[in-house]
């Protein structure tokens, strides 16, 4: 018998994986909800040919450009590149429509995103074809040969997580289609930077760099041999290493700027310990180099900025990105801070036919200014938001929370949060902490929101806008050696409320730490439940720059969850690998680890099964490692064993959170480092579930109100409407009959209209899917019934049907239901997805494409929507749900009933009134003499004279009318009752008169 269930048990995981994996999802869409306000760019470029045309590289939201100087952007990567991730950026010098792009950016912080090579597009980034190296890393630099645009050099500084062999310089004189390694010093030691000389691309600049990240440290530099400018004098074939006047110790990353008016100036500027680290000028090739600054600012977090350039126009004018954006104008002698938007800055380029043209860019995004950096343009243009965690908040509609890397905390609503909200006017608002959260509602209390920043815990208020702060320990952590502090906490340290009681939250260091009075007081419940090995308990930065920000705590809590159906059962997970649980809320703990996990990783998620208190699954990051193998985990008795879930997720896909259904058990969603995937059968096999999203990493899921809501680290935030059909067990044995998926139930907003401007916030609307074995031409309708079973609307998708159905609607102009075509009523095979606006009937109109079109919304009740599909038809019931803000206004459904019979009356005397307006246009055409001026002093009375501001009339009254009835859910006043009878009687009259 068990024998046979297994099999059973096999043959229907079988059916439902090839079911599943044979479904096209692409019905399912997602959309972004912001925010607009800009991410970290680390390249940008320009292109004198087309003055208004610019591009941007950002860190994990690929290439956007502008063609109107930055006044708005759009993506150009989407679809063509692997990685977001990108490392430099080259524009054909005489054909604006050749751009090279070398992926992987420089700034290697910990939460970089690989390069995956070269691209390159011949028509101004319209489309892009990968053109090689694949695997050379990050790349720092991309220089086209200005007298042929298919020679291009690169600067691969390598795998920023473990050595390899493609470190080094590359050229290619065939566009990119093969390429030769022209130097290469170590697996370890890689290129930031190269140069060509102005005038003779045949002499080469490279500036080395040994560099590597490590979850406990940054490496940046190393000993002379292993680092330094070299030079090439016949295209790349030989090389001299430059020293005269350079460092002569340890030396870290370099940044190169030749003189376009003057090539035989060179700049250098150089990460070295102490005040040998700075400017260095050259003025003689690089023959020779002397020290012009050693300013602090110009080689602070050398790792991260480290960018020189220089005004084409005049070699005295030098630019330094770094943290501030400093100028020199006498050489690189002398420094003064510009003002930019954003602070962190990465690049910098200007025209060379007005330098005062420029852009810029940091880490709030790119910025243009036409006056030397006077003034910029906006980065609230810019959807580049890199946002470490969502959460949600209990708001109708619900709000979606995050925090944003080097901005602030922000809460966006997921919909239009209003019915008069403006669109296209984004959102947004601050609710306390910093850059790296968490922030998380309180539940039952919105305006409360608990924070984490860089490990410090606050509570902030909404309502008073004032954050107070009750850290762990009440310690200022940075700058310090890990082993030293009492508390370990991750700059993006976990902070989780618990699902039993919302005044209970836990906060993570090494230790677990739980506060019941919002931090007033807090206990801690646990042992030290990481690994801490001693010899990862170090000072971050090595060998020559310190660099202690948080980011390198090792051995510190990463993930927090309580389970939701067992009280006190909680599990942690630690940034070095440790998984650990407590039954008994933290008075006894078990290492739960999974024994075939490879140490060291970062346990990115843990999420307690919602079904069965022994089950759990959580996500485990390895790429700091330098092991990008995708590690999501379930273990079905508490930790005991635990089974490895990736086996159909791509190797180098790094796990970053793992999420089940709430309602269906088994259906997961996972989010990696390129995207998204879904199992319907608890990870046994898995689904590209990526749809219309970019590339880009996925941070955290949230399942909520039957949406699906993601953080991205660097697109911000996207939803995935109404995952209903996902939970039905019908999408798993779909075949050669169609299926009408049951609609989940939805809420009455009153939303503003779509405009196409951003965000651009759907109407309110019964999201309906329904599968179809083939595609069809003319036979698919949709109707919306009441409870009654009265049809409200029928929704048809051919309009070869035009003529019979107008017919049909002529003829029935007292009934309260009507038909319209629609062309998004899809009927291509697979799954497919309409969405029912829920409006009933409205007035008749002159105009075929208005005419019975935006009535007022149905009430709340129950509905039922029914498909017919040829000569089959299907049904599936569902609710439509008031608002719940209405209800703590007082407007109830009877008011509701109420109000829509009225506004039918109305609409119902505007359609008499339209229509005898039309009747009394085509008779005064057909009449003459009396009868033709009798008619139309009639239709004075009811149509209102052309030109500015007329006295309006009886129909546009009438109009009016349904205007100020319909604007919102009332209870009718005395004057529009009033009012009604009164235009009651004047169309009868005029209608009396007419005799028509």
């Amino acid at each position: 018998m068990k024998t046979l269930f297994r099999f059973l048990t096999t043959v229907s995981f079988i059916l439902i994986s090839t079911t599943l994996l044979s479904q096209d999802f692409s019905a399912f869409q997602y959309r972004t909800i912001g925010p607009l306000r800009g991410g970290r760019v680390t390249t940008v470029t320009g292109t004198p040919v087309l003055p208004g045309t610019f591009y941007l590289g950002a860190s994990g939201a690929g290439v956007w450009k502008t063609e109107d100087y930055g006044t708005t952007w759009n993506n150009v990567s989407d679809g063509f590149f692997d990685t977001p991730s990108i490392g430099a950026i080259e524009v054909a010098v005489n054909d604006p429509n050749i751009v090279y792009v070398g992926t992987g950016s420089d700034g290697l912080r910990s939460n970089i995103i690989s390069g995956k090579g070269m691209y390159k597009s011949i028509d101004g980034g319209k489309t892009w074809s990968h053109i090689g190296l694949k695997n050379a890393g990050q790349i720092g630099a991309v220089e086209i040969d200005p007298t042929n645009s298919n020679i291009v050099w690169v600067a691969a500084i390598g795998n920023a997580f473990k050595a390899n062999e493609e470190r080094g310089i590359y050229k290619t004189i065939d566009g990119g289609a093969t390429w030769s390694k022209m130097l290469h010093i170590s697996n370890t030691t890689g290129f930031a930077d190269l140069e060509l000389l102005p005038g003779n691309p045949n002499i080469v600049y490279a500036a080395a760099w040994k560099a590597q990240r490590t979850p406990w440290t940054i490496i940046s530099g190393g000993e002379n041999k292993e680092g330094g400018i070299y030079k090439s004098v016949n295209g790349g074939k030989d090389w001299i290493k430059l020293e005269n006047g350079l460092p002569k110790g340890l030396i870290g990353k370099i940044d190169l700027a030749v003189s376009a008016v003057d090539s035989s100036i060179l700049y250098a500027i150089i990460e070295a310990p102490g005040d040998e680290g700075g400017v260095y000028k050259s003025v003689d090739q690089g023959t020779s180099f002397v020290q012009t600054s050693s300013n602090k600012g110009l080689v602070n977090r050398p790792f991260y900025y480290t960018n020189i350039e220089l005004d084409p126009t005049n070699p005295d004018i030098v630019y330094s990105n770094a943290n501030p954006l400093l100028k020199s104008t006498d050489g690189g002698k002398s420094w003064t801070r510009m003002s930019v938007p954003h602070g962190d800055n990465h690049d910098i380029w200007l025209n060379p036919n007005n330098p005062d043209l420029l852009i810029q860019c940091n880490d709030g995004g790119a910025n243009v200014s036409h006056n030397g950096g006077k003034t910029w343009s906006s980065q609230f243009n810019q959807p580049t938001a890199e946002i470490y965690q969502v959460a949600v908040d209990d708001q109708y509609p619900y709000w979606v929370y995050g925090a944003q890397q080097d901005n602030t905390t922000i809460a966006i609503p997921s919909a239009a949060p209003s019915a008069t909200s403006p669109q296209g006017t984004q959102v947004m608002i601050d609710v306390g902490g910093c850059e790296t959260g968490p922030t998380i509602p309180k539940p039952g209390n919105h305006n409360i929101v608990y924070n984490n920043c860089k490990g410090r815990f606050s509570v902030y208020n909404k309502i008073t806008g004032v954050g107070r702060e009750y850290s762990i320990g009440a310690s200022n952590i940075y700058g310090h050696n890990p082993k030293d502090l009492k508390y370990r906490f991750q700059r993006v340290a976990p902070v989780h409320v618990s699902p039993h009681d919302p005044d209970v939250v836990y906060m993570g260091s090494q230790f677990v730490h739980k506060t019941r009075n919002d931090g007033v007081i807090w206990e801690t419940i646990s042992p030290d439940l990481t690994a801490f090995e001693a010899d990862k308990q170090v000072n971050s930065g090595s060998p020559i720059t310190r660099d202690i920000t948080g980011e390198e705590y090792y051995s510190t809590l990463y993930s927090i969850r309580e389970s939701k159906i067992q009280k006190d059962l909680i599990w942690t997970g630690s940034n070095d690998g440790v998984v650990s649980l407590t039954q008994d809320g933290g008075q006894t703990w078990t290492t739960v680890t999974p024994k075939n996990l490879p140490k060291g990783g970062r346990v990115e998620s843990i999420e307690p099964s919602q079904f069965d208190p022994a089950k759990a699954y959580i996500s485990v990051d390895r790429h700091l490692l330098g092991d990008t193998t995708p590690y999501f985990y379930k273990t079905e008795d508490y930790g005991k064993t635990w089974e490895l879930l990736t086996s159909e997720i791509p190797s180098d896909y790094t796990s970053k959170v793992l999420r089940e259904d709430p309602i269906r058990e088994g259906l997961l969603y996972a989010g990696t480092e390129y995207g998204m995937f879904v199992s319907i059968n608890d990870g046994e096999n898995w689904k590209p579930f990526q749809q219309n999203l970019p590339v880009t990493p996925i941070t955290d899921v949230i399942l909520f109100r039957g949406d699906l809501i993601l953080s991205t680290m660097g697109r911000g935030f996207w939803v995935l409407d109404n995952i209903t059909t996902l939970r039905d067990s019908a999408i798993t044995s779909l075949n050669d009959t169609p299926v009408l998926f049951q609609p989940d139930t939805t809420i009455r907003y009153r939303t503003p209209r779509r405009s196409r401007d951003f965000p651009n916030y759907p109407e309110t609307g019964v999201i309906i899917d329904y599968y179809l074995p083939k595609s069809f031409k003319n036979e698919v309708k949709l109707e919306i019934l009441d409870a009654n079973k009265q049809t409200i609307t029928s929704i048809l998708s051919d309009s070869t049907k035009t003529t019979s159905t107008k017919e049909n609607v002529e003829n029935m102009a007292l009934s309260m239901s009507f038909s319209y075509f629609d062309n998004t009523l899809e009927t291509e095979k697979g799954i497919n997805r309409f969405q029912w606006n829920m409006r009933q009937k409205g007035a008749w109109d002159h105009r075929e494409s208005r005419r019975y079109k935006n009535g007022p919304m149905v009430p709340p009740g129950n509905y039922t929507a029914k498909l017919t599909v040829g000569n089959k038809t299907f049904e599936q019931p569902f609710k439509i749900q008031i608002d719940p803000r209405l209800a703590k206004e007082g407007i109830d459904e009877t008011i509701i009933a109420n109000h829509i019979a009225f506004e039918n009356k109305v609409l119902n005397l505007l359609t008499e009134a339209r229509k005898f307006q039309s009747d009394l246009e085509t008779e005064i055409k057909k009449s003459k003499g009396g009868r033709k001026q009798s008619l139309e002093t009639v239709l004075k009375t009811i149509k209102n004279d052309d030109g500015a501001y007329p006295q309006q009339m009886l129909v546009p009254q009438i109009a009016y009318l349904s205007y100020i009835v319909g604007d919102a859910d009332k209870i009718i006043g005395k004057d529009m009752k009033e009012r009604y009878t009164e235009l009651v009687a004047a169309l009868k009259k005029l209608k009396v008169e007419a005799n028509i």
